[in-house]
């Protein structure tokens, strides 16, 4: 079962308990158009502990079905696991969605927070932090793909299998791009997990919620942390 997820960072710093006032009791309600459904927004489970404030984000979403020569509209409830992470100078938002859908709950909840898009943005790993980081766990990489690629007409480079760095192929590619993602077993955890530059984060092994949220805690905020610093 593969588990995905994304990292987010905050504009601007807001406090557990702001960020919390703003989201307690958060229920929308919208009509759709062409029926007498309404379809239900809310954040729903919400606590905090230390550092952290998680929740879900409950959406209702419209669903056409078809039966013959007759169509239904039906209405599925969507839950998105989410989790804000404070540390000294910055809030993460993890949210636990492939990207579109992550990216989506990032933009929904700067309007809610913030009201206005645009606070809530995507949390970046650098290349040279990506290096390091590959290089740190190069016995344990599986797959690694190459971005900004200067051979004309190549977009993107990709090598797969085992003891990756030790290959002429790794260096010269690296030559012509950075690496923007990776999967790598890791020893820590046992966990095979693949990382993009803009923080999105795949678990291909068995992991619970909260499991994921401590591993991108623990795994990859730090990566964007260091990014950030070394622009300063």
């Amino acid at each position: 079962m593969v588990t995905a997820g994304k990292i987010f960072r905050l504009d601007e710093y807001l406090a557990q308990s702001e960020i919390a006032q703003r989201l307690k009791g958060y229920r929308v309600e919208t009509p759709l158009e062409g029926s007498d459904l309404a379809l239900v927004t809310e954040v729903v489970e919400l606590k905090a502990s230390q550092n952290m404030l998680e929740g879900v984000l409950s959406r209702d979403v419209p669903i056409t079905l078809r039966r013959r020569d007759k169509t239904e509209i039906a209405i599925k409830t969507v839950d998105s696991v989410f989790s804000f992470v404070f540390r000294k100078k910055r809030v993460f938002l993890i949210v636990l969605e492939k990207k579109p859908v992550a990216n989506m709950v990032a933009n929904m909840f700067s309007q809610i927070i913030f009201l206005k898009s645009g606070k809530i943005v995507e949390a970046r790993i650098s290349p040279k932090v990506m290096l390091e980081y590959h290089n740190a766990n190069s016995d344990a990489a599986k797959v690694v793909f190459f971005d900004n690629v200067d051979i004309p007409n190549i977009e993107k480079l990709s090598l797969y299998g085992p003891s990756l760095a030790n290959t002429s192929l790794f260096s010269e590619y690296l030559k012509h791009g950075d690496i923007w993602y990776v999967v790598i077993s890791h020893r820590k955890s046992g966990y095979v997990a693949g990382i993009t530059r803009d923080s999105v984060v795949t678990i291909f092994s068995r992991i619970d919620p909260v499991s994921f949220i401590r591993f991108s805690v623990e795994e990859i905020i730090p990566l964007i942390e260091e990014s950030e610093s070394s622009k300063t």
